[in-house]
């Protein structure tokens, strides 16, 4: 089986979790977890990171302490993985889901405009839906490492008085104008799961310019403890920080992001020429602006099930992508804003294809032979 987007191992993985075993720092105490934001950080170009048990949780956390509660609303694209609209309803908030842009299937900033004109007023500094429900965050997803024009979504939010929360779970190593995803925003965040450029077999980070937040996210991580000796806790904490152990994985991979970046590349560009005018698939555009980090491979095509069973037949693993969060029942009585339901023609056209950093050229070619060979 050739993998999606299976783990690469292949730095020092082993040597860091081994010296956690022999020390026996394993658990949410240890030198791995500081290093490893301290390399979050430098690499994100901001101040701060946390590390956090997943992506989701990161998410989460950064909700609660934007102050997002019951009765809230949070603006969302409504293609991304459902993790992100998960996290909003754990607040006990609703998403207004946005629709994608038909191009680089980001949230479309057109629609997203004219919401927030005829949808949405500001008073006393803060938005609020013509329900009088609040409107205090905006959480754009960097969708498969991609970037929308960040220049014009921050102009936007700081026009009608919306929080920027950056779901940069999957674009670490994208830039928009030389600037590393996750920011831009207030805070933004990352995901370590198995399937993404580095992994910690599950984790996340949240990154900020804010040593305040910083400071809190940290603590209501690790169960909100407010005192080293005495059990005292002020505020309802949560179990949400990231293992030694783990963190030790985490260091490994960061050593090796540079090169993982470089495959990435490689990647795209041998499926972008051997695809080339290979019946009418199309790959999703990138603005001159953005420099992504090519995550997740994707292709769009009118024979999308056709080619997930050839590729999948001859073990080649491919995905469809994510079902739009309006068609999922726990999401659809929320706000889905569109005019045309791209979200649904992108979801019906597009398929991910294998793209682990130690996959082979001829692995590769596997996979485009078998793809013209449905064309054919």
């Amino acid at each position: 089986m050739v993998l999606l987007s299976g783990p690469n191992m292949g730095g020092n993985e082993l040597k860091y979790v081994t010296d956690c075993l022999e020390t026996g720092w394993v658990s949410s105490v240890g030198a791995y977890v500081d290093q490893f934001e301290k390399m979050s950080a430098a690499f994100a170009g901001t101040k701060y990171a946390v590390a956090t048990s997943s992506g989701t949780t990161a998410l989460h956390t950064c909700l609660i302490m934007l102050g997002v509660n019951a009765n809230d609303l949070v603006i969302a694209p409504n293609i991304t993985f459902i993790a992100s609209i998960n996290s909003i309803k754990y607040t006990g908030a609703s998403p207004i889901l946005i629709d994608a842009n038909p191009h680089d299937w980001q949230m479309d900033l057109d629609l997203l405009e004219q919401f927030l004109n005829e949808q949405t007023f500001v008073r006393d500094g803060v938005c609020f839906h013509t329900s009088g429900k609040r409107i205090p965050v905006i959480m754009p997803v960097h969708v498969l490492g991609n970037m929308c024009d960040m220049d014009r979504l921050l102009q936007l939010a700081e026009k009608f008085c919306i929080t920027v929360l950056e779901d940069s779970t999957e674009a670490l190593g994208s830039y928009y104008k030389s600037k590393h995803a996750g920011s831009f925003g207030l805070m933004g965040t990352f995901s370590y799961n198995g399937n993404k450029i580095i992994t910690t077999g599950g984790g996340g980070m949240i990154i900020t310019n804010d040593e305040s937040l910083a400071k809190r996210a940290k603590h209501l991580t690790t169960q909100a403890k407010s005192d080293p000796f005495e059990y005292m806790h002020d505020d309802i904490g949560y179990n949400y920080r990231l293992v030694n152990v783990a963190a030790a994985m985490g260091v490994a991979q960061m050593e090796q992001l540079p090169s993982f970046l470089e495959k990435k590349k490689q990647i795209i560009q041998f499926y972008k020429e051997e695809l080339k005018e290979v019946g009418d698939i199309t790959f999703q555009r990138v603005s001159i602006d953005v420099n992504p980090n090519w995550w997740l491979p994707t292709i769009r095509t009118s024979k999308q099930k056709e080619l997930l069973k050839a590729l999948n037949d001859e073990k080649l693993q491919s995905r469809p992508f994510w079902v739009p969060m309006n068609q999922l029942s726990m999401f659809s009585n929320d706000i889905f804003y569109n005019h045309t339901n791209q979200s649904d023609d992108i979801y019906k056209h597009c398929l991910s294809i294998p793209c682990s950093t130690n996959i082979t050229e001829l692995e590769m070619k596997r996979v485009t032979d078998t793809i013209k060979q449905c064309f054919n």
